[in-house]
C-alpha cells in the first residue's frame, strides 16, 4: 500500500512542478533555441509543452497502476462479512415504513 501512495505522491509533485518549470524555462530562455522566438511563440510553445508534460505524467501513472499485480489485492474479510450480513438483513418493504416520524396513509 505504501508503494501506491508513494507513486501517487511522486506523480502529483511532477504534475505540479513539470509545467511550471517548462513555463519558466521558456520565459527565461533557459532552453536552447528559445532566444529567437517571438513572445507569442514562446507562450504558445511553453503552454503546449506544459500540457504535454502533464499528460506524460498521467500516462506514466496509469502505466504504473496497470503494472501492479492484481492478485496482490484482497478485500478485508471483516468488511466482506459485514457486507454479506447487511445484504441478508430484511429491510423495510415500503418506503413509508422506513421513514421515522411519519404517519402511514391508508
Amino acid at each position: 500500500m505504501a508503494g501506491v501512495v508513494n507513486k501517487f505522491f511522486v506523480a502529483s509533485i511532477f504534475m505540479c512542478v513539470a509545467p511550471i518549470a517548462i513555463l519558466y524555462g521558456f520565459n527565461l530562455n533557459l532552453f536552447p533555441g528559445t532566444t529567437g522566438l517571438s513572445p507569442e511563440s514562446t507562450t504558445l510553445w511553453s503552454g503546449v509543452l506544459a500540457v504535454v508534460s502533464v499528460n506524460a505524467v498521467i500516462a506514466w501513472y496509469i502505466y504504473m497502476a496497470m503494472k501492479e499485480p492484481s492478485d496482490k489485492h484482497e478485500p478485508d474479510p471483516k468488511f466482506l462479512a459485514d457486507a454479506k450480513a447487511s445484504i441478508n438483513q430484511s429491510g423495510p418493504t415500503n418506503e413509508v415504513d422506513s421513514l421515522p416520524n411519519r404517519t402511514k396513509r391508508e
